[in-house]
């Protein structure tokens, strides 16, 4: 099944027969992706870190301003309130100037170890911050972009008729989570036959909702990989459920990329391949995706921060390139 997404908006070097482009960012284990649409809007979920001479805020900005020609970011999506995701927005506002800030709601770790990161959060986004709920959509032109976890929710039923998830029969639970990550905004984009799916960093047992005992979403084109492929958190009665062609992993040389994570991404059925923006430097050759599709192959220091990028086709097909060797490979939409 595919839904109907659009994001972002920019004056953009895209050509007259691209529809769509995505943009994984490198900032080393947190998270940034960017989608700018054949309309030139642009949607950013997460800035990765603060700090660090301002490396993650302008490594967003450099892809913004040099790569899609971008002068503003339509909308900022924050995942959750952690400061891998959040904590380079405010440095990247002084830099591009955001329109919207989209959010699950408050953070439900203000009151601890999240303090710091919620403030400078609040006082960022001012006015402009706007909490959504699962099945609300962002005002695109010709994609639709549909908020499927918010907040610990998730959909009230399935975008398509669905029976039972088959891959929930052996499922397993995990601990509760009551924290950011289980809090965390994912969406589904759809521009045509391509659907694109990030969840953020949504923790296991609500992926388990999102998928059994029925899939929620359906099949997807292309998967940002949850929550870096951290330890084994990749539910996969759900990964498997989504069935994507392609899967993208926002990991950091030591953070995400974990064995047991890839290890369920790679018994997805239908996946064709895995890209990753790290190797994996804790991990063998046995549990690290291809060389040419591995955007960094260093760890931190001397890294110069490559990124991955899907480009949608008229025809639709997508496109997925590797900046650190041009690597690209082709893969068609599902009908």
């Amino acid at each position: 099944m595919k839904l109907v997404a659009a994001l972002i908006a920019l004056p953009l070097a895209l050509s007259a027969a691209d529809k769509l482009q995505i943009y994984f960012i490198d900032v080393e284990g947190g998270a940034s992706t960017l989608v700018v649409t054949a309309a030139g809007e642009t949607v950013l979920m997460d800035a990765g870190y603060a700090g660090l001479g301002g490396r993650d805020p302008g490594r967003i900005a450099h892809v913004l301003k040099t790569e899609v020609k971008a002068r503003k970011i339509d909308y900022f999506l924050t995942s959750h309130f952690h400061g891998d995701h959040v904590g380079g927005v405010v440095e990247l506002a002084k830099l591009v100037p955001i329109q919207q800030f989209v959010d699950h709601g408050d953070s439900v770790e203000a009151a601890g170890r999240g303090k710091d990161v919620w403030e400078a959060y609040l006082a960022t986004a001012g006015f402009k911050r706007k909490s959504v709920k699962p099945g609300e959509r962002l005002p695109l032109k010709g994609a639709e972009l549909t908020i499927v976890a918010s907040h610990s929710q998730t959909l009230g039923k399935p975008m398509f008729p669905a029976g039972p998830n088959p891959h929930c029969a052996d499922a397993k639970m995990h601990p509760e989570d009551a924290g950011e990550n289980g809090k965390s905004l994912g969406y589904l984009l759809k521009v045509g036959d391509f659907e694109f799916a990030n969840l953020g960093d949504l923790s296991w047992n609500f992926q388990h909702a999102m998928a059994c005992p029925t899939n929620l979403i359906g099949e997807v084109d292309l998967f940002q990989v949850t929550h870096h492929g951290v330890r084994d958190d990749v539910a996969p009665q759900q990964a498997r459920a989504l069935n994507p062609t392609v899967a993208v992993m926002n990991n950091g040389p030591k953070k995400g990329g974990g064995a047991e994570a890839y290890e369920h991404v790679m018994g997805i059925p239908g996946l064709k391949d895995l890209w990753q923006l790290h190797r994996a430097l804790g991990n063998d050759a046995a549990h690290n995706t291809a060389e040419e599709r591995t955007a960094n192959t260093t760890g931190i220091e001397g890294c110069e921060a490559h990124w991955i990028r899907a480009t949608l086709h008229d025809d639709g097909s997508y496109t997925v390139t590797n900046s650190r060797n041009n690597h690209s490979k082709t893969y068609k939409s599902k009908p």
